[in-house]
Order: C-alpha cells, then sequence, then structure tokens
C-alpha cells in the first residue's frame, strides 16, 4: 500500500493531468464559438478571487493597523506634498514682492 504522502501526490498529479486536458482540449476545439465556449477557459479560482475582491468591502472592519497603513500611504503623503509645495510657493513670491527677481526672470508671469 501507498504511502498517504505519496497517494495525495498521485491525487494532485491527476487533478493536474485532468485539468490540463480539459484546458488544451477547450482551447484548441476548432468549434468552440459555435456553443460559445471560446474566448478562453473559466477558471473557478479567478472567479473566486474576483468575487472576494468585490465583496472585501462588506465584509472590512477598522482597525489600528488599517488606520496607520491608510495614514501613512495616503493621508501624510498629500499633506506633506501640500506644505512643501505651499512654502516653495511662499518662497518665490517673498523674492518677487521684494524685487531679488528681476521681472524677465520670472516664471508664470501671466497668470
Amino acid at each position: 500500500m501507498a504511502n498517504p504522502e505519496q497517494q495525495i501526490q498521485q491525487e494532485k498529479a491527476a487533478r493536474r493531468a485532468a485539468i490540463r486536458t480539459e484546458y488544451w482540449r477547450t482551447m484548441t476545439n476548432p468549434h468552440g464559438h459555435l456553443h460559445g465556449e471560446s474566448g478562453g477557459v473559466f477558471d473557478t479560482g479567478l472567479a473566486r478571487f474576483q468575487a472576494m475582491r468585490v465583496n472585501h468591502f462588506e465584509h472590512f472592519k477598522p482597525t489600528g493597523r488599517t488606520l496607520k497603513i491608510g495614514l501613512l500611504s495616503t493621508v501624510i503623503p498629500i499633506v506633506a506634498y501640500a506644505v512643501m509645495l505651499k512654502k516653495e510657493r511662499d518662497a518665490r513670491e517673498e523674492q518677487y514682492r521684494t524685487g531679488q527677481v528681476a521681472y524677465k526672470d520670472r516664471r508664470f508671469k501671466f497668470i
């Protein structure tokens, strides 16, 4: 009698072979368009994954970790970029107002 691990491996190999045979039978069928089968093979794993992605927010539970991830990946970079832009524009405006930059050398003169 075969070892349980070998038996499991043989079952997996048999499943893989059956799936491979079904895939090639479906993909190489020249009359598949007559039955509405052309265009690809239905992948149940991909369908489950897409269904999980659609229903993700119905089962989402906010936690401290998700709050940190959201802040670090979204809010803080946007706020930091806004602060940097504000400082740079204020410094440039200060140079324009004090006459350190000639009018001909200014950027965005017509705005």
